[in-house]
């Protein structure tokens, strides 16, 4: 894959349910305003990531990467952990989107029962991931380019909109620049708790931007390819979720948007735009179908990438004659189950369940690239590297991954404020005491291999 695969990939994992569903809930919480600077704090910790992610990224080029960094760099035992709740983030994610793709299918076929839809997605996406790398990246590229339209019209049409440019309104009341920023409670109708408990559910929205580093194993020159497609991807997701999420929050009032409907669906009716419901539903589908396939590919190449490691079953590291871990594909697809699970029980609540536990996870991940790269980086120092000589360096060490860390930490404590997001707690963290338990019973403490040299033996879809 190349450069605009790459961006793309990592685009289509980050525009999902996080921007299209969820994005409602985090106004209806943090008020306009606070619902735009949480997407602020969330891009800023985007970029953090990234600068650190970049530099390991092309220290460490193969496929599923994550677990690699950190079991080189820190050690086996947190390798091992990250890797497990890098696949929970994405297992959790798939069932969420398909959720969610269920839940707007309703819109058309009211009769037809949510879990019916997630089987149908599943099917779909099984089928892109378990044809080739190649495929697999040229229908996200498609998939994504579906969206980032949605979302470029949005901001245009809507922000013409807010100007007082409405050729398809029907007349009727409407706000007028960000007048609904001023809200009887004033600029944050909940207070600043109300943008700290939201931080998690941002943050989730901006999962995927990681994925760059899961492909690197599969990536034409990554020395070239990883820093152009992550310096692209981080400005393309300020500019599109905080200009999206700007023009939502100042056209829908924050006590109307909630999980029913895509805050998305509302604007376009709200300016007139034709059958802009069925439109933008359609769209919303797509986008969260895309979602799903980026996070189907992660997974399948984590598990791929553990098995490598030995530390998960061997057969996860059979590939077809295409170079596919079929047989890793195959497992990832629980996923898939919970979201079965979760339209049958009570699809609303048990979505903003799955949305905490897979933004736990990702938070977590990103706490092991930043622990990481600390670690790297000093280690790369003291074994006599020369920074100056890196085809790509973070900038501003160690302040960058340190702070990432830090705001990192303070978004899992704002969870615990939120009952409706607490239960990520509850889950999460017997989940990686659980991981780091398993790996001391079944391989002891191991010491981390050497930092500054290059990991990995193999990569897929070659």
């Amino acid at each position: 894959m190349g450069p605009r695969h790459l961006v793309m990939i990592a685009m289509g994992g980050v525009i999902g349910s996080g921007l299209f569903l969820s994005s409602g809930y985090t106004i209806s919480q943090a008020g306009p305003l606070g619902a735009v600077l949480a997407y602020l704090v969330g891009a800023f910790v985007v970029y953090l990531v990234m600068a650190c992610l970049g530099e390991l990224a092309i220290a460490y080029p193969v496929s599923g990467a994550f677990h690699i960094y950190a079991a080189r760099s820190i050690g086996p035992a947190t390798g091992f952990t990250t890797a497990w709740l890098y696949w929970l983030c994405w297992a959790v994610a798939i069932g969420s989107e398909f959720t969610a793709s269920g839940l707007l299918m309703q819109r058309w076929f009211p009769d037809v029962a949510v879990w019916v839809w997630c089987l149908v997605f599943a099917a779909v996406l099984f089928g892109f991931n378990a044809v080739s790398a190649k495929f697999f990246g040229e229908s996200e590229f498609w998939f994504a380019i579906i969206k980032v339209s949605a979302i470029i019209g949005l901001i245009v049409l809507g922000g013409a909109a807010l100007f007082g440019i409405r050729p398809l309104s029907d007349g009727g009341s409407h706000p007028v620049l960000f007048e609904n920023f001023a809200t009887e409670g004033g600029l944050f109708p909940n207070g600043f708790t109300g943008v700290f408990v939201t931080v998690l559910a941002v943050f989730y929205a901006f999962s995927g931007s990681e994925l760059i580093g899961v492909a690197a194993g599969e990536t034409r020159d990554p020395a070239t390819s990883i820093p152009k497609a992550m310096r692209t991807t981080v400005i393309r997701l300020l500019i599109f979720f905080v200009g999206a999420i700007a023009v939502i929050a100042a056209t829908i009032p924050y006590t109307e948007v909630g999980l029913d409907e895509s805050p998305f669906v509302t604007v376009f009716s709200a300016i007139g735009i034709p059958f802009a419901a069925d439109i933008m539903n359609f769209v919303i589908i797509t986008a969260l179908l895309s979602a799903g396939n980026s996070g189907l590919f992660s997974c399948a190449r984590m598990l791929y990438s553990l098995a490598d490691e030995g530390h998960a079953p061997r057969a996860f590291r059979r590939l077809t004659r295409r170079g596919i871990p079929l047989i890793a594909l195959s497992v990832s697809m629980v996923g898939g189950i919970a979201s079965l699970i979760s339209s049958v029980v009570a699809p609303e609540s048990v979505y903003l369940m799955l949305v905490s536990v897979a933004g736990f996870a990702v938070v977590a991940v990103w706490m092991s690239i930043t622990a990481s790269h600390f670690f790297h980086r000093r280690a790369f120092v003291r074994n006599g590297g020369d920074v100056l000589a890196l085809s790509y360096r973070a900038p501003l060490y160690p302040l960058v991954p340190i702070l990432a860390f830090t705001l990192c930490v303070v978004s899992l404590i704002g969870i615990a404020l939120d009952p409706n997001q607490v239960a990520a707690l509850y889950f999460g963290v017997p989940f990686v005491v659980a991981c780091y338990a398993w790996f001391y019973f079944r391989h002891g403490r191991k010491r981390p291999t050497a930092a500054a040299g290059l990991g990995g033996r193999g990569t897929v879809g070659e």
